[in-house]
């Protein structure tokens, strides 16, 4: 397979089982739901953090050079900075309940206003991970794969969260499955604008999977850690550092296999 039909593989193939495990979950109701987010985001959270750290941070310093290292330091900081900005103005929020004080909203505004916030928001978020992951690819196979499981691994809490606001804004059960499905694949958009615009970009690469990796630290520590520290119990504790430690296992995991694979 070429590169290119890979990144069209991955991104279908992620937004649409996402999507449809979402739903799969929200169809089982609220109580089988708020039992099996938690362990998902504490997965996501590991997965995110190896991603970051394992995966996107060494390659980029290893293909821009070790002179150059400081420029990917300028690069991560200059993305946290913007993801930041982002989120304060609704367009990187990332919700893991059924509702969340972001997307909270009045009667007067409407609850369709609600609906179509998360669907935008959604939509540039995906359109954002179809470019991180045809980056990954354009810069080296086994990471692409590693980056398209730790995008897959925080999609599913976000789909589920993003479904039960769309639910709660007044859409129809059908309409609400429909249209996250298709805004999942905006993914497909932005991979093939990532594809053509960085395959004869190469000296852009390095920098752009340190913006990936900025923005997976940036979801994991201001979106996905702060939720985790709801809850105090003991066991609960130990629960999400076993979840993490396995998503970073599993990242690493994948990295080697990939790597095998590739070669």
């Amino acid at each position: 397979m070429t590169t290119l039909q890979w990144i069209l593989l991955v991104t279908v193939v992620g937004g649409v089982a996402s999507a449809l495990l979402a739903s799969t979950f929200l169809l089982a109701g609220a109580q089988v739901r708020n039992r099996l987010l938690p362990h998902l985001v504490s997965f996501a959270t590991g997965a995110l953090l190896g991603a970051a750290f394992i995966g996107l941070l060494p390659r980029a310093i290893e293909t821009a050079g070790a002179g150059n290292a400081g420029k990917i330091g300028l690069a991560v900081l200059g993305g946290l900075l913007a993801f930041f900005i982002l989120e304060k103005l609704v367009l990187w929020r990332h919700c893991h309940h059924d509702s969340c004080e972001v997307h909270t909203h009045d009667e007067a505004a409407g609850h369709d206003a609600s609906g179509t916030l998360i669907l935008i928001g959604d939509g540039f978020h995906n359109l954002l991970d179809g470019v991180l992951i045809a980056a990954a690819f354009l810069t080296d196979f086994h990471l692409g794969i590693v980056t398209a499981l730790a995008v897959f691994a925080h999609e599913l809490p976000q789909e589920l969260g993003d479904i039960a606001i769309l639910l709660n804004s007044g859409m129809s059960r059908g309409r609400a499955l429909t249209l996250n499905l298709l805004v999942s694949l905006t993914s497909v958009i932005g991979a093939l604008l990532a594809y053509y615009w960085l395959a004869g970009a190469e000296a852009l690469l390095p920098y752009v999977l340190s913006v990936a990796a900025a923005s997976f630290v940036y979801v994991a520590v201001a979106d996905l850690i702060p939720g985790l520290h709801r809850r105090l119990e003991p066991g609960a504790a130990l629960s999400q550092l076993t979840l993490i430690v396995l998503g970073v296992l599993i990242v690493a995991g994948a990295t080697r296999l990939a790597h095998g694979l590739a070669h």
